[in-house]
């Protein structure tokens, strides 16, 4: 019997096969909406943080008391879904996506899992939504482009509470971190500078989680 394929956002490389298996498997079921989304994300390649991530972000949301988070790359608002309701009805959580589709699809989802007044969806540069805010946030997520991941720490940080989170996926980038080499590409550079940044910076204490692709949490002192 041909084993089935694993959705993208599963990833691997990261922990031995049996125990991400594990991992997963041991998993709740998510409700309609969630897992309606984790089988789009599947089917048309969406990345997506996946719910053993999104079960960690919401933990990190619902210990630490947040009420504002700021999403950096949102896609269909997986993610966003799940910091929506660990921040409850009193909380916001601000989408940010490029693609005009994704947010139009997102919105739709927010709408069907209960959120849509907890959610600001903005359209267009994360990193530029960023740079205007005033506001000081209790929890940043990074998921750009990889290749701007070193420019968000500049940005991300004054906006960033005392006490607050900054956390960002893919930072273990399947595997391709631990064997840097002169041919690395664009994307594995980034990640290694920025991964040596948020364990170097005075304003940070920074763990990575490797589940998945790798998940940097960082608390701003």
């Amino acid at each position: 019997m041909t084993k089935p394929t694993k959705p993208d956002w599963r990833m691997g490389e990261i922990t031995a096969p049996e125990v991400d298996d594990y991992l997963y498997t041991m998993l709740p079921p998510r409700d309609a909406v969630l897992t309606e989304m984790e089988n789009e994300a599947a089917k048309h390649h969406i990345p997506i943080v996946g719910p053993a991530v999104a079960r960690i972000f919401h933990q990190l949301a619902t210990i630490s008391g947040a009420q504002k988070i700021f999403e950096m790359g949102s896609a269909i608002g997986y993610s966003t879904i799940w910091w929506a309701r660990a921040v409850g009805d009193t909380g916001r959580v601000i989408y940010t996506d490029g693609d005009p589709k994704n947010a139009e699809k997102a919105r739709a989802y927010f709408e069907r899992a209960g959120v849509t007044k907890r959610i600001t969806v903005r359209v267009g540069d994360a990193l530029e939504f960023l740079s205007e805010e005033k506001q000081s946030f209790d929890i940043i997520f990074n998921d750009i482009d990889k290749t701007d991941y070193p420019r968000v720490i500049r940005l991300a940080l004054p906006r960033l509470k005392s006490g607050g989170l900054f956390i960002t996926d893919n930072v273990l980038w399947s595997g391709r971190v631990a064997k840097p080499n002169l041919d690395a590409d664009a994307k594995t550079k980034a990640i290694l500078e920025f991964n040596k940044l948020i364990y170097e910076s005075k304003e940070l204490f920074t763990t990575i989680l490797p589940i998945r692709d790798g998940v940097a949490v960082c608390v701003k002192k």
